[in-house]
């Protein structure tokens, strides 16, 4: 079953409305920032396809980011690695989801999250465990989140050749962590996860996550901005 429009539809016959749905991509890679987006959709210009971006192919959520972009309010915000390192993975994501939900054009008077954990936000905010392959808004969020995460990671493949960025986009698998172990860590590498801490010769305990610090060099968008996609 994919993601319906049920509950933003039902807000709206509320008299509700604006209602957004937002979701990040990018909280369990080694490197590279997370990435949050906000989705208020058009209830006459609802894109069919809409579903869980990681059910969906790269094509498919390329197509489903165009067709997203084209007819709805879309905002997207990053949590770089110093951020991730300082704050904890949680808390970043926490933070840009908050901040590209405040870009959007227009202010929300509710908001979808996936997951768990409501967002600090001024207006409603429901989280839904989950949401991304229940609820239509966050489902386009998710898409509009990895498709942008994707493209930022490939980006960083041409700026710092032999980690292989553009393939696993950051992930712990073994190409990436060999080209650690080969190159050593770089400036968009989370020093705060456990793998890349023990690249840098840190003691790796229990405060760090499983599976860092300093600037962020120059990228063609603002790693730490939130703007209207």
């Amino acid at each position: 079953m994919r993601p319906t429009f049920r509950r933003e539809r039902s807000a709206l016959k509320r008299g509700v409305w604006p209602v957004a749905g937002c979701d990040e991509a990018g909280r369990g890679p080694l490197a590279g920032p997370v990435v949050a987006a906000a989705v208020i959709l058009d209830p006459k210009r609802i894109p069919r396809g809409l579903d869980d971006s990681k059910k969906l192919d790269p094509a498919t959520r390329e197509k489903l980011h165009a067709k997203i972009c084209a007819s709805a309010q879309v905002s997207v915000a990053c949590a770089p690695p110093w951020r991730i390192d300082r704050d904890n993975i949680l808390r970043a994501s926490l933070w840009a989801l908050a901040r590209a939900v405040a870009a959007l054009p227009e202010k929300p008077k509710l908001v979808f999250v996936d997951g768990r954990d409501r967002i600090d936000i001024l207006c409603e905010c429901q989280a839904v465990i989950g949401g991304d392959a229940i609820i239509a808004s966050i489902a386009a969020a998710s898409i509009v989140a990895k498709v942008t995460r994707d493209r930022l990671m490939t980006r960083l493949g041409l700026l710092y050749p032999g980690y292989g960025f553009e393939h696993h986009k950051g992930y712990s698998v073994p190409e990436h962590f060999a080209a650690l172990a080969r190159l050593g860590p770089t400036v968009h590498h989370r020093r705060s996860f456990a793998p890349v801490a023990a690249s840098y010769g840190d003691p790796v305990t229990e405060d760090h996550a499983g599976p860092g610090n300093g600037e962020i060099l120059p990228l063609p968008i603002d790693l730490e901005g939130a703007v209207p996609a």
